[in-house]
């Protein structure tokens, strides 16, 4: 018989970090790959939801824009052009049980007089960050 190296046959549970190339093995772009792919599916629908979310927002905000103006109108008829002094005088005009608010639960602002000519009063939000006269406010 040949004396030559004996082989151990006790076998050895290793870790995937462990073995035959290590790290760099384990972190393959093969393996990497479709988590990547899955990041960037994700990714790309949380951007997607944030803007709709934000699109959304605005759609509900200009309907109750739209839904307060017959009141304050039919207020300023039945009071000889005089405007509310706040949104809570309309209930009775309107079908609303609180003052109205945006999406973002802020009270719209009613500015009367309205500082242009030919209009007699401006309704409006905040829009999503509230700050009056944003770039992002809502007429």
């Amino acid at each position: 018989m040949a004396t030559g190296k004996i082989r151990s046959h006790k076998r050895r549970i290793l870790f995937p970090w462990e073995g035959r190339g290590g790290l760099r093995r384990f972190f393959e772009l093969g393996r990497i790959r479709p988590i990547l792919i899955v990041l960037g599916i994700l990714g790309f629908v949380l951007f997607i939801a944030m803007r709709e979310r934000r699109a959304a927002g605005i759609r509900r905000t200009r309907a109750t824009l739209m839904s307060v103006r017959p009141a304050i109108d039919a207020y300023m008829a039945d009071h000889g052009g005089a405007c509310p002094k706040g949104l809570g005088e309309l209930r009775a005009y309107a079908r609303f049980k609180d003052v109205p608010s945006d999406a973002w639960g802020k009270e719209l602002r009613l500015i009367c007089p309205a500082e242009k000519y030919g209009q007699s009063y401006v309704l409006e939000s905040g829009g999503p960050d509230g700050q009056p006269g944003g770039l992002d406010r809502i007429r």
